[in-house]
């Protein structure tokens, strides 16, 4: 997927007020729309002009494009780094459906998960989203967590910025990744009596060094000696609230992955824990732990590759 410069597609400086974007985008729109323009490639450059003024002429979209097409190139292939939208708060509105269908895959893949809001018949506020970044280990135990969301607005000048909003928020026991946390009333306001929209939050877990969530499941990677591994042995397993003691069977191989049922996160019913074996083998360091390692190539007459085209 290359990337799209929209400045350059309006022919604007990265830090243009609204005003100069909309000047820009009016002006290439007489240039460039399909029921007056003489240009061969008028209605491709009028999508991609269109394009570039959703993003640029909303505050949100506009910073968190900013954020992320850092240091990219027009043309650069581009992939979004992950997790790359934590943190920002965006409200519900954004092109239609119909606009955004002529839009290109690189508006898709950054802006296709914002919510579509309420619409204006209502009396209720739009809803506001942000992705969340937690810890994996407060689904075992639930917490109250301080969590800052970056809300782009338009200041004085005419430029965005980003304001940080700082919140409390109840991360409950059980909580999984790509589940909802709804704070009521922290939307748009709404109007008239009309209620105020919600802030949803959408839960992600932070890369960990041991622990991966799959779902409700939690997937660990386990070490174990060669001698563990060869003749079974019970190993503790530290988990984000408790150390288990697991059987690894004799015979075990790297790669073999042990369920242990309802160790997983907490829920109704609870997830699983599933352990791969990973077999880590000592250096021959010492004397004596070269001489074992040469005892075992006289003795145990072992080809690791006897198998490997099979």
């Amino acid at each position: 997927m290359e990337f799209k410069d929209y400045y350059r597609a309006l022919g604007v400086p990265h830090d243009a007020p609204v005003d100069e974007i909309k000047k820009a985008y009016r002006k290439l729109a007489r240039k460039y729309h399909p029921d007056v323009s003489k240009e061969k490639n008028a209605e491709a450059k009028m999508k991609e002009v269109n394009e570039a003024y959703a993003v640029l002429s909303d505050p949100e979209k506009r910073a968190a494009y900013d954020q992320v097409g850092k240091g990219y190139q027009p043309g650069q292939d581009f992939r979004p780094p992950p997790n790359w939208d934590a943190g920002f708060e965006f409200s519900g509105h954004g092109p239609s459906g119909a606009e955004a269908a002529d839009f290109s895959d690189f508006f898709s893949e950054l802006f296709g998960r914002m919510g579509a809001g309420r619409g204006g018949a209502h009396m209720h506020g739009g809803d506001h989203h942000a992705r969340i970044a937690l810890d994996i280990e407060d689904a075992f135990t639930g917490a109250t967590r301080q969590l800052s969301l970056r809300v782009p607005k338009v200041d004085a000048n005419g430029r965005v910025v980003l304001d940080t909003r700082t919140l409390n928020v109840r991360i409950p026991k059980g909580i999984r990744e790509g589940q909802i946390i709804r704070l009521a009333g922290q939307g748009d306001p709404g109007l008239g009596e009309g209620k105020p929209g919600d802030l949803l939050l959408e839960v992600q877990f932070r890369a960990h060094p041991r622990y991966r969530a799959d779902g409700k499941d939690l997937l660990v990677s386990l070490p174990v000696a060669p001698w563990e591994a060869a003749l079974g042995a019970i190993v503790p397993v530290e988990l984000p609230e408790s150390t288990l003691n697991v059987r690894i069977p004799a015979g075990a191989q790297s790669g073999k992955q042990l369920r242990v049922r309802g160790r997983g996160i907490p829920s109704e019913p609870a997830g699983d824990l599933l352990l791969e074996i990973r077999i880590v083998v000592p250096e021959a360091s010492t004397p004596k732990a070269k001489e074992l390692y040469e005892t075992m190539a006289r003795e145990l007459a072992f080809d690791p590759r006897a198998h490997a085209g099979a």
